[in-house]
């Protein structure tokens, strides 16, 4: 692997004020991207660690160019913005999206409220939808581009009904996945899902869930990282995969670097 692979690429990943977006944003920074990274909070939550300023401070000593861009992905007027923001911002159009930012909100369906479903689907659905109709057909123009989505194991079917209208929006993500690379086949763009194989402990799933996931019931944010920054350089054939990030890393023979791009180990499980 080359230490600069991505050097000369222009990425854009949501949700990266902490977590998995924050995380890989960061790796992308550390192989040389210049990086657009979108989410609501800039210089402080009201509840969880994590903000696009600390963000961007941590991935600026890696030299290339960052753009904060502020906007909510449940706001379609807002998230309009995003791409032609970062593509000024970057000086280019973007190579890489990554479209991780996720509405998780848990309820048993009989009372699931009407304005957190819509929101979910605002979030999970429509606007990585709606990013993927910004940066794709300038992809296709220049014959190459990589969109991945991050998806979830809750978009199969699982015995907790609370999850039930998040596993849904990212089953319908799956599937949008699917019918995107199959509509740009030949292109050079590539349409790629990605879900954690276990949990990934980021400051929100830590909150959620922390208290009740056992250590064997987790992968480290570094391995997940991995399976999409593999995805961010796959080949050209590689398209309409739903991937889960172990078992990509596990099929590849990739060896799981830390956030800073240096060698941690080989996953065999």
């Amino acid at each position: 692997m080359s230490p600069k692979r991505f050097a000369g690429r222009r990425i854009l990943v949501t949700g990266a004020s902490r977590g998995i977006g924050a995380a890989a944003a960061r790796r992308f920074a550390a192989e040389g991207a210049d990086v657009a990274i979108v989410a609501r909070t800039v210089a402080e939550h009201d509840h969880l660690a994590g903000s696009l300023a600390e963000t961007a401070e941590a991935m600026r000593r890696f030299g290339g160019s960052v753009a904060m861009i502020a906007a909510d992905l449940a706001d379609e007027n807002d998230r309009a913005r995003i791409a032609p923001s970062a593509v000024a911002e970057l000086g280019g159009p973007i190579d890489v999206l990554v479209n991780n930012a996720a509405a998780a909100m848990y309820s048993p369906l009989i009372d699931f409220r009407l304005k957190r479903r819509r929101l979910t689907f605002e979030v999970n659905v429509h606007a990585p939808l709606d990013l993927v109709q910004a940066v794709a057909p300038s992809m296709a123009e220049r014959g190459e581009g990589w969109i991945i989505n991050v998806s979830s194991g809750t978009a199969r079917p699982i015995e907790n009904s609370s999850m039930a209208i998040y596993g849904a929006s990212k089953a319908a993500l799956n599937r949008l996945t699917h019918g995107l690379a199959v509509e740009l086949a030949g292109t050079g763009v590539r349409v790629n899902t990605v879900e954690p194989r276990a949990a990934v402990m980021s400051e929100g799933a830590a909150a959620l869930i922390g208290d009740t996931v056992r250590a064997d019931q987790i992968e480290s944010m570094e391995e997940m990282v991995e399976a999409i920054v593999a995805l961010g350089d796959c080949p050209a054939d590689f398209t309409a995969h739903n991937c889960v990030s172990l078992d990509l890393i596990g099929e590849m023979g990739l060896t799981v670097h830390a956030l800073d791009g240096t060698p941690l180990s080989r996953v065999t499980n």
